[in-house]
């Protein structure tokens, strides 16, 4: 490698996977090497890539895009089936955590072990127990058999096992879930400290607001090719596209700068007509994530057909930022009279809790009467300031019928799939913006 500023150069990198429609065809080709009845699956393509040192290299791509592969072969974990991968440096994988471990001995053999895998001596392990044995921070179960462990201090000792070891490349795949959020934070200042060590690193995770936190550059991986590589923020404008179902051809249209529109003004214009005459027939709840499994119910008098995410622009906010205003819309058909419906939105985390929510009544709107065949569209126009992360969104028509009783109407429960971002940290379920004002005295 030419050029010291490189630390990881990949030219025409591919790799094929063979697939068999039968057991007994992989027995057959291994006996009989004329016998071919195996297909090809790509899971890279042709991929070329120069990451310097000193690069936070974010990596996205939807699942079965390529991005673990990709890691594997830089590891030395999986072999190229075709091109050439130089590495300049001493690498620690976040990969597989815990590969090297040996279930039968303790935490502190363990740590060992691992050490002499990534090639450091006696006297290297030595000098780096004490820091990662309280990185890991596990208490007595240091000492204890690893296959004792719970699935949380397995990760833990792991991870500190990899990240303690001060390599020139660092690799991080999806891990930094591990732990409660007092380890995650030490786990991303640990990844701060490298980069102001001028550390490389990969960086794969299905997070965007961790990729907007920490990379300097970032590339999408679709179907095994290299689609995209670039600035962080127009990286995670084009992968938002695409995660929304909009294919990566229509995500490059899609986010195409203000001078190459001038550049390519047939192509807009195209996409504009047809965007034009889908626009006439399709929904808002088809631009966006909509839940398979959503918990629909309700008496039937009215029916919640349509709902949407918007900017204050009236484009769809296909993801949401926790600083900034959105419109959050619904539209309720009426089978029936009703008076004084009341028009609701709950936001609730993976798990089921609600999060947050108001509704017309909260909020002492008067919506008066609504006649059946009447369509009433409803807008929520706030900041949905809550720790970033995944949601999901619920809309529902109700109300207070004769007797004083709660009538649901039509309630569509965790309708819409959605990630909230943020560009800093938060403690808990909420996020605030202080103004604090320090004073020595």
């Amino acid at each position: 490698m030419d050029n010291k500023d490189v630390t990881i150069k990949i030219e025409h990198l591919y790799k094929n996977y063979k697939m068999f429609a039968r057991k007994k065809d992989r027995l057959l080709e291994t006996i009989l090497p004329m016998y071919k009845k195996h297909g090809d699956f790509s899971a890279v393509k042709d991929l070329n890539l120069e990451i310097k040192k000193g690069e936070v290299l974010g990596i996205l791509g939807e699942n079965g895009a390529g991005k673990s592969t990709l890691l594997k072969m830089i590891t030395g974990v999986v072999t190229p089936s075709s091109g050439t991968i130089e590495i300049q440096g001493k690498i620690s994988s976040l990969l597989e955590l815990g590969t090297a471990f040996n279930m039968e001995l303790t935490g502190i053999e363990n740590i060992y072990q691992h050490g002499q895998v990534m090639g450091l001596s006696l006297e290297e392990i030595e000098a780096k127990k004490q820091e990662i044995i309280e990185f890991a921070d596990i208490g007595n179960h240091i000492e204890q058999p690893v296959k004792t462990y719970s699935s949380g201090m397995f990760a833990r000792l792991a991870f500190a096992c990899a990240i303690n070891v001060d390599p020139d490349i660092l690799i991080v795949d999806e891990v930094l879930s591990v732990g409660d959020m007092a380890f995650q934070l030490k786990c991303f200042k640990k990844i701060e400290q490298f980069k102001e060590k001028g550390k490389t690193i990969l960086f794969v995770t299905h997070s965007i607001t961790d990729v907007l936190k920490n990379c300097t550059r970032v590339i999408i991986l679709n179907k095994g090719s290299k689609i995209f590589d670039g600035e962080v923020k127009e990286g995670v404008e084009r992968y938002k596209k695409i995660i929304v179902g909009l294919s990566p051809e229509e995500s490059r249209k899609a986010s195409l700068t203000d001078e190459e529109i001038l550049e390519n003004p047939d192509i807009i214009l195209d996409e504009k007509n047809k965007e034009t005459s889908k626009t006439q027939t399709k929904t808002w709840k088809e631009n966006f994530n909509e839940n398979p499994n959503l918990i629909d119910y309700g008496n039937g008098k009215a029916e919640v057909i349509d709902y949407g995410i918007f900017n204050t622009d009236g484009k769809n906010a296909l993801v949401i930022e926790n600083d900034k205003e959105i419109i959050l819309k619904s539209k309720i058909k009426f089978n029936e009279d009703v008076s004084e419906p009341i028009y609701t939105m709950t936001v609730k985390n993976f798990n089921g809790t609600e999060i947050t929510g108001t509704n017309t009544m909260y909020e002492r709107i008067s919506t008066g009467k609504v006649k059946k065949g009447e369509i009433v569209e409803v807008e929520f126009r706030q900041i949905l300031n809550i720790a970033p992360g995944k949601y999901t969104l619920s809309f529902s028509c109700t109300r207070f019928n004769e007797k004083g009783e709660l009538e649901v109407l039509n309630r569509k429960y965790d309708a819409l799939l959605i990630e909230i971002l943020s560009m800093k940290e938060c403690v808990g379920i909420m996020r605030i913006d202080s103004k604090i004002k320090i004073t020595k005295i």
